[in-house]
């Protein structure tokens, strides 16, 4: 339930115009509130480890796909970082989210069943499927590091399922990528649910450029090649698909402006299109494709943490509930999706 107030007391006056005879509404500004000060939807009970759990699986899933392709086409020292990247990055990533969670068997308890209508349920089976695979590929990696008299055995049947391994673990990154925007544009917090066309896209291509970064960051130059093409692709993906997010979302775009998620947009989007610079122009300079790709990574975070800032923002603030639905009635169309 909510209620209008105007701000400046009485009700609107209207006043006769002296140009072209016609009536003029005075209306003052609508300060929107809600009954007892209470927010009308719910603010996601989540603490920041979801924002970095976002940006942590988005770096797993583009490393595992830039790792396949490096094990594909002979690069060595690039699918050893992409590799160990994702590893690294998957291992945070489910840190992060069972510490929100609280305790593991939630997330165990969560694959009791498979949900389709579910976006939590159906991530969840995505995320369990390609763990393994890309646990099992970076173990090969591992395993190629060890002297040569200890790939015997189990460690030597590790090995030579690296490459299949990183091929399934490729196949499934994308959905790893994406699903997260879909979980959060499926909630009711205006600023997520209002981006729920572009925001897999965002995210893909965040994931794209911060993956690409981290290969520029580890591998040698020489081998950078699908790394920085993986990059620059990514950043004009997220930059690109930001805009056309910020046009499509209404009123709830201000939250990606104002306050603690403006600064972080604000920060990604330098980041980010100086990131995607500097990895075209730093071709043969380690230096700077290093720089170049940490400051893709850093963009591709702040990305996460200003989406994230956004949605909790939208949820606090009942004008980004009410004004678009009264727009929708106003144009006719359901206030709710119907199922």
């Amino acid at each position: 339930m909510t209620e209008v107030s105007h701000q400046h007391g009485g009700s609107p006056s209207r006043q006769r115009g002296q140009r072209g005879g016609g009536d003029r509404v005075m209306v003052p500004e609508a300060d929107f509130t809600s009954y007892y000060g209470r927010a009308i939807v719910k603010p996601a009970p989540w603490e920041k480890d979801i924002a970095f759990y976002l940006f942590t699986g988005g770096v797993a899933a583009g490393s595992s796909l830039l790792a396949a392709g490096a094990d594909l086409t002979g690069r060595p020292g690039l699918r050893r970082v992409a590799r160990l990247g994702s590893l690294g990055s998957l291992g945070l990533s489910v840190g992060f989210l069972v510490h929100d969670l609280g305790r593991p068997s939630r997330f165990l308890n969560m694959l009791r069943v498979a949900k389709l209508t579910s976006p939590m349920s159906v991530g969840t089976w995505i995320l369990s499927l390609h763990g393994p695979f890309a646990a099992l590929a970076s173990g090969a990696e591992i395993v190629s590091m060890l002297p040569a008299s200890w790939q015997r055995g189990p460690l030597r049947l590790v090995a030579v399922l690296g490459r299949p391994a990183g091929l399934v673990g490729a196949l499934t990154a994308t959905p790893v990528a994406a699903y997260t925007a879909v979980l959060l544009a499926d909630t009711a917090t205006p600023a997520w649910h209002t981006a729920h066309e572009e925001l897999p896209f965002v995210f893909c291509g965040s994931a794209a450029a911060a993956s690409g970064g981290l290969g520029l960051l580890g591998a040698p130059v020489a081998q950078t090649g699908p790394a920085r093409a993986f990059a620059v692709g990514g950043a004009v993906v997220e930059l690109a698909a930001e805009r056309r997010m910020e046009r499509s979302m209404g009123i709830s775009a201000e939250t990606l402006h104002h306050d603690t998620a403006g600064r972080w947009m604000r920060a990604s989007t330098l980041l980010t299109a100086a990131g995607a610079l500097g990895a075209l122009v730093g071709r043969r300079s380690r230096l700077l494709s290093a720089v170049s790709g940490a400051a893709l990574m850093a963009g591709s975070l702040c990305t996460r943490m200003g989406v994230y800032e956004a949605g909790l923002a939208s949820a606090k603030d009942p004008k980004y509930t009410v004004v678009p639905q009264r727009e929708r009635v106003d144009r006719g169309v359901p206030v709710r999706h119907r199922q």
